[in-house]
């Protein structure tokens, strides 16, 4: 959440940040009006407090006087009733600018581009050289069906489109590349996490996919729980509403989970093969952090990523994303867009992003520094997207005759 205390000490500076972000001036002038109306409630509160203080030592001067005290103690009285008026006022006012800063996203930084949407993304290098084929390289989904390793008619049949099964040497791959990329994690320093696929509100919440985005997510019919959409969600907030201390920072975390996603705004984007689907496989890296080390571990969490698909001889680039592309959370974002043969392209496949204060001062996670309780920083990032990275070998390592090889980091996991 933003900074509501910063929104009424600067709205010019913020609104000028949200509105390069896409907000409309409209709500940010609603919000500005929901603001000052919580202001001057704290003020009216404030003053009835005081007069009721001045009041009750007057009240004592009374008594010890042996002054009649039946007017005052009216007034005194008189004031309480106003006095729990105000403050019910001044809690149905904070309810109502917490409420709408829900909605509102997260400030960009200075250094984020600007832009409308991907296509003004900013790439900042290229890692890897594609390899040039001498016949035309074939798609995942051809290569997939040919070799038998994924079937998407099946996962149709147990379910809807934007499911698939996978087997034999497809399954063995997905599997190998799960252990493959957290045991790279781990000996990068990032603990290993197994986390629920079901997770409450006050998660989705902490993390900002609810209010804003529920419809994309599943929810359990009778219940205040939903599958989880990305491992971020579960592993920050195991820290959620916690004081931690400074010596357990820097937090830096990975996990494996199944994800879950109606991709409500994605209809007739990528209906085929294993681009876009609504459960998939991934890898997750987590970090919670002192503010001022965020950036270097935002910076080692693109390498990290990066170092993975260098691993396995995977061309792919690395692109900041401009204001308009941004998501929801994030203060800026790095992609890592692996390149597709079969499809001449490069598709995203890791998003690592730093998202400052924003989801700590929505899942309450600070850390005690010295006397005072300060937000950490929250990061996260894909490490890999295992359905995309088993995409990218499909078709790089395809040959003429469709087969497929296996990477050479790949090998020993599979008893190769």
């Amino acid at each position: 959440m933003i900074d509501l205390k910063l929104l009424q000490k600067d709205f010019e500076g913020m609104s000028a940040k949200l509105i390069r972000k896409g907000v409309e001036l409209a709500l940010l002038e609603k919000l500005k009006e929901k603001s000052e109306e919580l202001k001057v409630a704290k003020v009216n509160f404030e003053t009835l407090q005081a007069l009721q203080n001045s009041m009750s030592k007057e009240f004592g001067i009374y008594k010890r006087e042996g002054k009649d005290i039946g007017e005052l103690k009216a007034k005194v009285d008189a004031n309480k009733v106003e006095i729990a008026k105000a403050l019910d006022i001044q809690r149905e006012k904070t309810e109502e600018l917490e409420s709408m800063a829900m909605a509102i996203p997260n400030l960009p930084d200075d250094s984020v581009p600007d832009g409308k949407d991907e296509n003004d993304n900013v790439e900042l290098k290229k890692v890897l050289t594609p390899k040039e084929f001498s016949y035309t390289p074939k798609e995942h989904w051809e290569l997939a069906e040919q070799n038998g390793w994924i079937d998407f008619e099946r996962g149709v049949k147990l379910a809807t489109s934007r499911f698939s099964v996978s087997f034999g040497m497809g399954a063995r791959l997905e599997r190998a590349l799960i252990n493959f990329m957290l045991d790279f994690n781990r000996e990068r320093g990032f603990n290993e996490v197994s986390v629920p696929a079901l997770v409450n509100r006050q998660a989705l919440e902490g993390t900002g996919q609810l209010p804003k985005f529920e419809d994309d997510l599943y929810k359990m019919d009778g219940q205040e729980l939903f599958l989880i959409p990305t491992a971020e969600v579960p592993v920050t907030n195991l820290y959620q509403d916690e004081i931690l201390s400074a010596d357990e920072l820097p937090k830096k975390m990975t996990a494996y989970t199944s994800c879950f996603r109606k991709e409500a705004g994605a209809a007739g984007r990528d209906t085929r093969g294993m681009i876009r689907q609504h459960q998939f496989h991934k890898v997750e890296l987590v970090a919670i952090s002192k503010p001022e080390e965020s950036e270097a571990i935002f910076d080692e969490m693109v390498s990290c990523a990066s170092d993975i698909l260098t691993a396995l001889e995977l061309p792919h680039r690395i692109v900041n994303l401009c204001t308009g592309d941004l998501g929801f959370s994030a203060a800026h974002t790095t992609d890592i867009e692996v390149w597709l043969p079969g499809q001449d392209q490069y598709r995203e496949i890791s998003s690592i992003s730093n998202t400052r204060e924003f989801q700590a001062r929505r899942a309450k996670i600070r850390y005690k520094d010295g006397k005072k309780n300060v937000m950490v920083h929250t990061l996260n990032g894909s490490s890999l997207a295992v359905g995309r990275t088993l995409v990218a070998i499909m078709e790089n390592y395809q040959n003429e005759d469709g087969s497929i090889d296996i990477p050479e980091v790949l090998k020993p996991y599979l008893g190769l």
